[in-house]
């Protein structure tokens, strides 16, 4: 069993209860079993581990201190956000800290001719855009989450969105990170300048997962509300047609605002859910938005509109003011909570790969379902590349999980050999980790440890996620020679 997930010690619980106390008010303490439990998973929920001690600090002083103490005591470290995450990367460690920033969601400044924000790691992503509103303004990255995720967590992952095809990700709309290291020590990356003395570190911070500092207050871009938007609803009668148009539309030089893809699964599980209205007979759908002036509106999705009929699309509908455009969202963005509604379980991969072969991809992940014996709808980010498949499973029971971790893993490692890559915006955590093995050679993941050692020698924060060892590479690869799978990290599941 990985060192990380045994049951706790109770005198090191002891000591640690102790020293956190003399640092934070009683109630910010928690460690009675009924009290962590709310903390053992992320939204990965196949994976649950509870933690020694949970820490919930309300500002930066004290995560300073509570970092330092637990690097005196060598005590492990996971940051946790708003638990919303895919990849298990908040998931605890059962000999360490869970240090949650959920007090910590003050805005603390917001400066509308500079268009920037300044907020703590706790606030949620919708939460700036609700307080930009007033001055014409928003915070562009959107995960389908955003009305409970937080910022934090949002850098720890480097999160996207449907809209991050033009507005990018988490990593192309923060500024400046401020947080604190193990040791305790305040330090900051980026700068609300053009540009920063020195290396710019801000985008090794973005995405590391919690592994190099714990993020105490971050400054964001915030960009103006277009004049309006509009959304075309594309159906096809084929999945490989659906795909070769998301291609399509970039080659020809349209950057839509949003362009996500839903096969007939996905889109008939979200239209009982939310009744957007969608075609439940197409293969599969294509959302195209365009965002700017009525004007450019127009123009754009006329060039969109040509290229989806070039490319095979048979039905358009083309929304026709705000309460219809997000309307035909509100499908793809209860994608995941649909699922819930039909299957105990799912399982979300998130591999990113040349739009080019969308198509060769999504046959097969239909011949892994054969394979498998289980379901599993799609939604993408279709502009970008990055898929979501999600496996429909029942936790229940343990077959049926081992499965779905095989299954994803087969979608994970064809990602890689298409030129891909094994997360686009979920991270690795835990979930990825055997993939790793397979897409970084044991040369860069050494490089990889080397960072984190850098910024942390002792490895306590956040550990067992992200790199795999190289011994576990070295296993994998046996495993694969020998045509077996290595089996996930032996982490409690349900």
């Amino acid at each position: 069993m990985n060192e990380g997930f045994r049951l706790l010690d109770p005198v090191r619980q002891g000591a640690a209860v102790n020293v956190l106390r003399a640092i934070l008010p009683a109630e910010s303490v928690l460690y009675e079993p009924e009290d962590t439990k709310p903390y053992e998973c992320d939204g990965l929920s196949a994976y649950r581990a509870l933690p020694m001690v949970v820490a919930l600090p309300e500002n930066e002083e004290q995560v300073s201190r509570v970092l330092r103490a637990c690097h005196e005591l060598k005590l492990p470290v996971v940051a946790r956000g708003a638990g919303t995450g895919l990849s298990g990367g908040a998931l605890p460690h059962g000999k360490g800290v869970l240090l949650s920033l959920a007090k910590m969601k003050r805005i603390l400044a917001l400066d509308p001719v500079a268009r920037v924000a300044r907020v703590q790691p706790g606030v949620r992503n919708l939460a700036i855009s609700e307080a930009a509103a007033p001055y014409g303004l928003y915070y562009a990255p959107d995960p389908s989450s955003q009305i409970a995720c937080s910022i934090g967590g949002n850098v720890g992952e480097n999160a996207g969105g449907v809209h991050c095809l033009k507005y990018g990700l988490t990593v192309h709309n923060v500024l400046r990170v401020r947080g604190c290291t193990i040791e305790g020590e305040a330090v900051e990356f980026g700068s609300e300048a053009l540009d920063v003395p020195g290396y710019d570190l801000l985008a090794l911070i973005m995405g590391s997962e919690g592994m190099l500092a714990v993020a105490t207050e971050i400054t964001v871009k915030l960009v103006p509300k277009p004049h309006t938007a509009r959304v075309i609803l594309a159906a096809f009668d084929d999945v490989e047609k659906a795909g070769n148009a998301a291609a399509a539309m970039i080659a020809a030089g349209i950057i839509p605002a949003g362009l996500e893809m839903m096969d007939q699964p996905a889109t008939r599980a979200v239209e009982e859910y939310v009744h957007a209205g969608y075609d439940l007979d197409a293969a599969a759908l294509l959302l195209c938005e365009s965002d700017g002036t009525v004007e450019e509106v127009e123009e754009e999705i006329g060039r969109m509109t040509a290229v989806l009929k070039q490319a095979g699309a048979y039905d358009f509908r083309i929304s026709e003011n705000e309460a219809e455009r997000l309307k035909f969202w509100s499908g793809r963005k209860a994608a995941f909570p649909a699922m819930g509604r039909i299957s105990p379980d799912y399982y979300c991969m998130d591999g990113t790969i040349p739009r080019k072969r969308l198509g060769e991809v999504l046959r097969f992940i239909a011949e892994m379902e054969k394979k498998y014996g289980l379901r599993c709808p799609n939604v993408f980010h279709a502009g970008d590349g990055n898929l979501h498949p999600l496996i429909l499973f029942d936790a229940n029971d343990p077959e049926q999980l081992h499965r779905t971790e095989a299954f994803a893993g087969e979608v994970l490692e064809k990602s890689i050999e298409v030129g891909g890559t094994v997360t686009g915006e979920h991270g690795v955590g835990i979930e990825k980790i055997n993939q790793m093995c397979v897409q970084f050679t044991p040369a860069e993941l050494e490089m990889f440890r080397a960072v984190k050692r850098a910024f942390d020698v002792d490895e306590l924060l956040n550990p067992d996620k992200n790199i795999p060892s190289l011994h576990r590479c070295a296993e994998f690869g046996r495993m694969h020679v020998e045509g077996g799978r290595l089996p996930y990290p032996d982490i409690p599941r349900f």
